[in-house]
């Protein structure tokens, strides 16, 4: 399939960028985007060709995708893009409500001004953003900078995997249920709201509402 796609008219602009992150956001966008589907084998001698880059960076950038759970990696075929069934994405969002709630209520310890306005910052640009690949680059963001404000290096990785691994799928539902970008963006803008009051208990509960809202999305016809 790569070989009918144009990877490089999805690059990113390079300034400031390594080959390696130039790769990463480059196909990190193909499936947020839904241009790369599931199941896609993501081979990397044709990455390499279509970005005009060496293998080397393509490996480490598959690597990145495979830790924040875009693609697996096959014994046999390589990095390929997830494919997940209903009953998949219910036990990923199980497992999601309850690593999440645990990460915000760390975060609401520890978020710093900063890390607030830098938040406030990405809600901005989400709430003016109506195209679905581009929101969920934002909220992918979103979701990092406040993983980060839990000072927990190992509960975020274990969050950013299962955020990962869905976030195809939120895309393609945003897709066709536009008005999700803007529910969710106000659901976003809430939390951060409660994690500037320092309010633990209802950051857990805003985030355990917004993961069942979009599960209910997910798993619609």
């Amino acid at each position: 399939m790569l070989d009918e796609l144009d990877l490089a008219k999805l690059a990113p602009a390079p300034h400031r960028r390594t080959a390696h992150e130039l790769v990463r956001d480059t196909l990190r966008r193909a499936i947020f985007s839904g241009v790369l589907t599931g199941g896609t084998h993501l081979g990397q001698a044709e990455i390499a060709t279509q970005l005009a880059v060496s293998t080397t960076p393509v490996r480490e950038a598959l690597r990145d995708l495979a830790a924040d759970g875009l693609v697996r990696i096959d014994p046999h075929r390589g990095a390929v893009v997830h494919d997940l069934d209903h009953d998949d994405l219910r036990e990923i969002y199980e497992i999601r409500s309850a690593l999440e709630p645990l990460a915000i209520r760390r975060a609401a310890r520890h978020i710093t001004a900063d890390e607030l306005a830098a938040a406030g910052d990405l809600l901005d640009r989400m709430a003016q953003e109506t195209d679905p690949a581009a929101w969920l680059e934002l909220s992918w963001a979103f979701h990092a900078l406040l993983g980060g404000a839990s000072r927990s290096p190992r509960l975020f990785s274990l969050v950013t995997s299962a955020q990962g691994s869905t976030a195809r799928y939120v895309g393609e539902s945003m897709k066709t249920h536009p008005d999700r970008l803007a529910e969710a963006t106000a659901e976003h803008r809430a939390l951060v709201d409660a994690l500037a009051g320092r309010d633990g208990d209802t950051c857990a509960k805003l985030v355990t509402a917004h993961l069942q809202h979009t599960l209910e999305l997910l798993l619609k016809p």
